[in-house]
């Protein structure tokens, strides 16, 4: 294998483990996101391990993190839960670098 190759294929495989660290980080920060959401919401347990599967599926509907801004955010508004957009984006902001930490804790 020539020097070119096994850069090439260094590169490839430093991007799979990358894009699946990412895949892994957003379903725990869609977790947590929706178990903290549960909570504000006043769910029970058994309500909460639903709605983190509801909060995990809607974000298969685009790319990106508004598929699961907008389910909490109309689940919020459903509920009259006092939360600003700009409180929830930083909530997810803050999941997603504790579902970070989580797996790199992980290994």
């Amino acid at each position: 294998m020539s020097e070119m190759d096994k850069r090439e294929a260094s590169f490839e495989a430093k991007f799979a483990h990358d894009a699946n660290l990412q895949f892994k980080a957003e379903a725990r920060r869609n977790k947590l996101l929706a178990l903290w959401a549960a909570d504000l919401m006043g769910m029970s347990e058994e309500e909460a391990k639903g709605y983190v599967m509801e909060v995990i599926k809607a974000d298969f509907e685009e790319a990106g993190d508004d598929d699961v801004f907008r389910k909490v955010r109309a689940d919020f508004d459903a509920k009259n839960i006092d939360q600003s957009d700009h409180q929830l984006r930083r909530t997810m902001n803050e999941m997603m670098a504790k579902a970070i930490e989580q797996l790199e804790k992980e290994g």
